[in-house]
Formats: C-alpha cells, sequence, structure tokens
C-alpha cells in the first residue's frame, strides 16, 4: 500500500441518531499507528439504473478519523447524507462515472453549498469529465467551479489519509473503479463494470471491496457485459483476496439475500448487501467488523 497516511491518536465512528450524527472520539487504547475507519453506506438498499419506492441509488460515506470522503452521488441519496452530516460536509467527494444514477445529487450538493448558510472553501471533486458535462447542462448559466475544486479521472491524487488510484474499467460510458488506501489499509470500488481481470488488481487485498451486483436479467448473455452478477462479484473479490465484500447496484426487484448467498459460493469472507444506514467499521488490524443500522 501507499506509504501515505492520516495518523491519529483517536478512533471514530458515525453513528446515527434520529436526524443528526455524532462523531464520538476517544482516546486510543491502541497505539498511534492504529486508525479506524468507518465505511457507512446511508442510502435504501441501493438500487441500480433507478430508485425504486423508498430505496435511493449508490452513495456511501467513508470517515476515517474524522476524515470524510463520499463515493458517488445517484438518484436520491442526499437527503439521508443531509440527516447524518449536517450541510453534507465533507472533505471530498468521488463520482465514478457520468450515469445519473451515480451522480445526479451532486447538482443538489452544489446548489446547497451555493445558495445554503456560508461554507467553509470548496468541495474537492474527482470525476471523469463526462460527470461535470452532466452538471453543467442542469446549471448552464453558474460556474460550477464556485463550489467544486475539480480533478480528473482517471488519476492518482492525496486525499488527506488516502491515496486515491484508480483502474479504467468497462462499462456503457468511462468508468473508473477507485481504491482508497492507508499504509495499514484499503477500500477499493468497482462503480458500475463488467468482467475485467482489472478487477482483481483494484480489490487486491482489500479490507473491503465494494462491487457492483447488478444481476440484470438476460446480462450474462449480453456480448458484450457492462454489469457484474453477484456471483461474479464474489469470484471476482476471491480472485483480488479481499476480506470483505459489500455487494451494490441491484438491479430493482432483485433479492438481495439471494444475491449474498450467491456470492458466497465463490467468496469465503463476510458478503454483506448494501442497505440503508448499513455502516462497517474496520480496524486495520482485522480484529473488528460491525454492522450497525438504525431501528
Amino acid at each position: 500500500m501507499t506509504p501515505s497516511m492520516w495518523r491519529g491518536t483517536t478512533r471514530s465512528r458515525m453513528r446515527a441518531h434520529g436526524t443528526k450524527s455524532r462523531f464520538s472520539r476517544k482516546l486510543a487504547s491502541t497505539p498511534s499507528t492504529s486508525s479506524w475507519a468507518s465505511v457507512w453506506h446511508w442510502t435504501v438498499r441501493s438500487t441500480g439504473a433507478y430508485p425504486e419506492s423508498g430505496q435511493a441509488c449508490s452513495g456511501f460515506l467513508i470517515d476515517w478519523d474524522g476524515f470524510r470522503v463520499v463515493l458517488d452521488l445517484g438518484y436520491a441519496p442526499l437527503p439521508r447524507l443531509l440527516a447524518h452530516v449536517p450541510d453534507a460536509d465533507a472533505h471530498a467527494v468521488v463520482i465514478t462515472h457520468e450515469h445519473p444514477d451515480h451522480c445526479i445529487d451532486l447538482h443538489g450538493l452544489f446548489r446547497i453549498r451555493r445558495y445554503g448558510p456560508a461554507t467553509a472553501g470548496q468541495v474537492a471533486l474527482y470525476c471523469p469529465a463526462g460527470v461535470l458535462a452532466r452538471l453543467e447542462g442542469l446549471e448552464p448559466d453558474a460556474d460550477l467551479r464556485s463550489v467544486f475544486d475539480v480533478h480528473d479521472l482517471p488519476g492518482s491524487y492525496q486525499l488527506g489519509p488516502f491515496a486515491l488510484s484508480c483502474r479504467e474499467l468497462p462499462h456503457i460510458v468511462p468508468n473508473v473503479g477507485v481504491r482508497l488506501s492507508t499504509q495499514t489499509a484499503a477500500i477499493a470500488y468497482t462503480g458500475d463494470t463488467g468482467p475485467d481481470p482489472l478487477l482483481a488488481e483494484l480489490g487486491r487485498n482489500a479490507d473491503l471491496y465494494i462491487v457492483d451486483a447488478s444481476d440484470r436479467p438476460g446480462e450474462s448473455d449480453q456480448p458484450v457485459r457492462n454489469l457484474l452478477t453477484a456471483a461474479e462479484a464474489g469470484q471476482w473479490a476471491a480472485k483480488a483476496g479481499a476480506a470483505r465484500l459489500l455487494l451494490t447496484h441491484f438491479w430493482p426487484g432483485n433479492d438481495r439475500q439471494a444475491a449474498i448467498l450467491a456470492a458466497q459460493r465463490a467468496f469465503g469472507g463476510e458478503v454483506f448487501a448494501a442497505e440503508q444506514d448499513l455502516q462497517i467499521s474496520l480496524a486495520t488490524d482485522h480484529a473488528r467488523s460491525t454492522q450497525q443500522r438504525d431501528r
């Protein structure tokens, strides 16, 4: 992994309490080289293509000792983010590709930061060029860069504690799989993708691998593949040697439990299905893995 790391003598995790979030920070009982990451999926079950009733599309929040990175903002996750992170106050936003089920709520974030209460500085936005072009079509008279500090993907960058690296993966439009690494941990996310050998490289030994599990009917019979099945997600996570697998981007109407079982046939680690307020806490020594949900 990369030599850079956001060091801290504290652990932090995000918990949902009604409509607000709390970041509890306590002195760590472990050495300062041990950090705590919370990967929080705040959307409702993460459907692909379009939202269902009560169910939003892709959106993830990663918190590493208080440094917050958002991965994708599709249809409807922004209100959930605002319920837990006032003003959607993230240090960086990373978007995998320009399809609206992965990026459309960036428009809402833009308007919050442009017209809402004053906030400090721009939002660092890492995305392929097509994402900004989509937003410009919605705001032709506004300067998007007044809110977003834009960095083109694919590319390699330092985001606070994280080294961000990318792999171009096959999809209908340019899509980048992203990997966030510190000296002691790595989280990888495919965005939308068909099968490709780079999937094993992207998720190599990741503590958590977030993988497209669309299972779109008839997808595996297509001559050109642009999405994965849940079974394939398990296979690629196994080839990568990942510790945990988080399935996401379910085709509307699909059975999440069936997807988990399909992935488990190939992958021997923990398998989760993205759902509302799922939180996976990763201790860097692999000593802990917990799931927490609002009840």
